[in-house]
């Protein structure tokens, strides 16, 4: 096997499970301002959209007339950052950034603000204890709204504030532990 680096062009598309395929269209055009790119009929059944997100990328969803019903917690994050827990299973989606300009992201709170979306504040991520701070100083690397979709999907505007180098690569990756046995009975 080859330790060659591939080489990636970003995100062809993120596929997501939607309840209502109309309302999904009307969220995503109208409050988020991403062009419809794509549509397809599933043969059977459902449909498969696709929304440019810009650069190339895309954010599609799949609606499945008899999709199982959605597991806030589980499957995806239950609450907005610093409402709840933010965990979510193994193999879940957590939540979607969209790479935004650092000028761009309180213009863009303000959207949902006038679409009557709940947000977060514009939070600044750094290396601290908590690992987010209101103030702006030099070691915060990234701004981010948070916000829900129609269905409950975290989504994020995220806005790089300065270019990472090899510094903020300083942690080494954590082990899960071992799977415990049931107990015999």
């Amino acid at each position: 096997m080859s330790d060659e680096k591939l080489e990636y062009g970003g995100i062809n598309h993120l596929a997501l499970v939607c309840r209502d395929m109309a309302k999904t269209v009307d969220f995503y055009t109208k409050v988020l301002g991403m062009p419809l790119i794509k549509t397809i009929q599933i043969p059977g059944g459902g449909q498969h959209f696709f929304f440019d997100c810009g650069g190339g990328d895309a954010v599609a969803f799949f609606w499945f007339p008899e999709a199982p019903e959605a597991a806030p917690g589980v499957a995806s994050a239950g609450f907005l950052p610093g409402a709840g827990p933010l965990e979510s299973a193994i193999g879940s989606m957590n939540h979607v950034a969209f790479d935004v300009s650092p000028e761009k992201i309180e213009e863009y709170a303000k959207r949902l603000d006038e679409h009557g979306v709940e947000h977060t504040v514009v939070m600044n991520h750094d290396d601290s204890e908590i690992g987010v701070t209101l103030e702006m100083h030099p070691g915060v690397f990234i701004q981010s709204v948070y916000f829900f979709d129609p269905d409950g999907i975290l989504l994020e505007f995220a806005a790089w504030t300065r270019e990472l180098t090899s510094d903020d690569v300083r942690h080494e990756p954590a082990t899960a532990k071992p799977a415990t046995a049931p107990a015999a009975v």
